[in-house]
């Protein structure tokens, strides 16, 4: 009598009550997923967008109702109070006497862009409800950032940095928490946007000095470290590593991470450069070197060194000559000017902090180094 031999067959079922599972359902289930996540991404980006611009559409008729009520004293800040409560019963929250105001500073600080404009000519005497979908996908593509970064951009008085931070937020894909830090830390100042104008250099020119100068801030934040009082330079060099993003957003777009500890060797001996990047709008290496401590004229001669090497081993035949930025805790200027001038490469020595300076300070130390900058550009 045979015995029938039972073979094991994989099961494609989840188990009792489940659907069986063909081959492949997994990455269909993947693929699936993914499609509806980014749906949801770009739903809310959209929903986004259209909630500023309702929100500057909502200044506009607040002011302009303002104006042909300005008979009554008084009448603005009753008409906030009113629409606040009479909104916030019918929509909920968002519609506080702030948030309103904050839609009323909105339209009087951004002024009517070309777009808008052209539709508001084009219309004509027609009625509001015949405008509203050419104006609401006008006024969208004129203001693409969220709500909460332009929220955020009233508070900056200054319209030159105002429109800096804007742009720069827009270019670089700045999160509200980014564009919320480099305002807190004077950002557009310590990069000397505040006194140029950016300009495109001709592909192989080699860089100015001033524009060095000014493609290398003063000082460097680098409260996101989280470092304690007491740490070593490979402590600093590690933490930067850690926090690259960050890092490469305090030292601005234009810069690439190339690599850390890179090995050169110049006749018997070894040397190590702690940071290497490349600067996209200089078109150079730029070497960096970290002290803890003191700014000596022995680091001078020592970036020299890697820079003379990096020119003759690292440099590409369209790229310009290497340039040094030496971070130190510490700067005397006049052994920074005695050190660093006359030196056949550009060097520059900045300080950073590790912790974000009161802003008194601060302001002292930004108003110090734009003199310097400005001084040397002449």
């Amino acid at each position: 009598m045979k015995v029938a031999r039972h073979t094991s067959v994989k099961r494609t079922d989840g188990g009792p009550g489940k659907p069986a599972r063909r081959p492949g359902y997994t990455a269909v289930l993947k693929g699936l997923a993914a499609l509806v996540d980014q749906a949801r991404q770009e739903s809310a980006r959209a929903v986004n967008t259209v909630m500023t611009a309702t929100y500057w559409e909502m200044g506009r008729r607040i002011v302009e109702h303002e104006q042909g009520g300005k008979r009554r004293a008084g009448y603005g800040d009753e008409l906030l109070e009113r629409l606040s409560k009479d909104l916030g019963e019918r929509f909920g929250r968002g519609f506080s006497r702030r948030n309103i105001e904050q839609m009323r500073a909105f339209f009087l600080t951004w002024p009517i862009p070309q777009t808008v404009s052209a539709v508001f000519k084009k219309a004509g005497k027609a009625r509001a409800v015949e405008l509203e979908n050419p104006l609401m996908q006008a006024l969208s593509e004129a203001f693409p950032l969220p709500w909460s970064h332009y929220v955020r951009l009233l508070t900056v008085e200054d319209d030159g940095a105002r429109s800096f931070y804007e742009k720069e937020a827009l270019l670089n894909g700045w999160s509200v928490r980014q564009l919320d830090r480099q305002v807190a830390t004077r950002y557009y100042e310590r990069t000397g946007a505040s006194r140029r104008k950016r300009t495109t250099a001709a592909k192989n020119a080699v860089p100015a000095a001033g524009r060095i100068e000014e493609a290398m801030q003063e000082p460097y934040i680098l409260e996101f470290l989280d470092l304690k009082d007491e740490y070593s330079e490979s402590d600093l060099e590690a933490a930067l590593v850690g926090q690259l993003e960050h890092f490469l957003l305090e030292l601005g777009s234009d810069f690439a991470f190339v690599g850390r500890q890179r090995r050169l060797r110049v006749g018997k001996e070894w040397y190590r450069i702690d940071l290497l990047f490349f600067h996209r709008r200089l078109r150079c290496l730029v070497i960096i070197d970290l002290k803890v401590g003191r700014f000596t004229h022995a680091d001078a001669g020592q970036m020299n060194l890697y820079l003379n090497y990096a020119a003759a081993h690292w440099t590409h035949a369209e790229e310009n000559p290497p340039v040094g930025l030496i971070l130190c805790t510490e700067r005397d200027d006049a052994v920074a000017r005695y050190s660093l001038g006359g030196l056949p490469n550009s060097v520059l020595a900045r300080e950073y902090r590790i912790a974000l300076p009161k802003e008194k300070k601060l302001e002292e130390v930004v108003v110090k180094a734009r003199r310097q900058i400005e001084k040397k550009s002449r």
